[in-house]
């Protein structure tokens, strides 16, 4: 399945490339919407949330009343999700606060699931050179993403894989690398981080994995 992403920074769609430089930038959401309104599912990012730096918390209460999300970007509490989720959100997407001390914390992460059931909840395993990438993809950890997987599969529905080395390159995504998260789960996994093509989409869902698109949408590779 392909699952469009909206990425939000200072109240406009934006598109970065490896979660530092922007590429591109809209403010014509009635248009996005409209084009993602038929998927039965839309992946929406608050970068200022995420980078520590604002929010876009009223754009992203109007968007979730609009089309059906998966939200995430600087969701640090249960208190955070539950406004989400008040909002009509569909999903969360827990990533930094997964991870205290440099500990994966299994604790939350089951809190979280007896409060709002794992069915709601997506942890978020971004990637830079093979290990978790926190804080906005600015602190590397030592744990990877095999890791994440282990520890918290019995917390989530899915797993958000951003493979943050090709994130906004359109230099596609590495199926090895995928094909081999894939089979250390039984959750869904979700693929994000330069997906160009529908015959990767294509090859992505025949492992029974999600991909998340943005560049390759924004700049009309893939029509939608």
């Amino acid at each position: 399945m392909l699952i469009p992403s909206i990425d939000l920074m200072s109240g406009k769609i934006v598109q970065l490339v490896q979660g530092e430089r922007k590429a591109l930038e809209f403010d014509n959401f009635p248009q996005w919407v409209e084009r993602f309104s038929s998927y039965p599912l839309v992946q929406l990012i608050d970068l200022d949330a995420a980078k520590g730096a604002g929010e876009n918390r009223v754009l992203l209460t109007e968007l979730c009343r609009k089309l059906p999300c998966q939200v995430g970007g600087g969701i640090r509490r249960a208190e955070d999700a539950k406004g989400l989720f008040d909002a009509g959100a569909r999903r969360a997407i827990f990533g930094s606060s997964m991870i205290k001390n440099h500990v994966i914390d299994v604790a939350f992460a089951a809190s979280l699931s007896r409060q709002f059931g794992p069915e709601r909840i997506v942890v978020a395993i971004d990637s830079r050179g093979g290990h978790v990438a926190v804080h906005g993809w600015k602190t590397v950890t030592r744990i990877t993403p095999a890791e994440m997987i282990a520890a918290l599969e019995p917390y989530c529905a899915a797993f958000l894989y951003t493979h943050v080395d090709t994130e906004g390159t359109l230099r596609g995504i590495p199926l090895n690398v995928i094909r081999n998260l894939q089979s250390l789960t039984n959750r869904k996994l979700i693929a994000a981080g330069g997906i160009r093509s529908r015959p990767e989409i294509d090859e992505l869902d025949a492992m029974g994995v999600d991909a998340v698109v943005g560049m390759a949408i924004y700049t009309g590779l893939i029509n939608v």
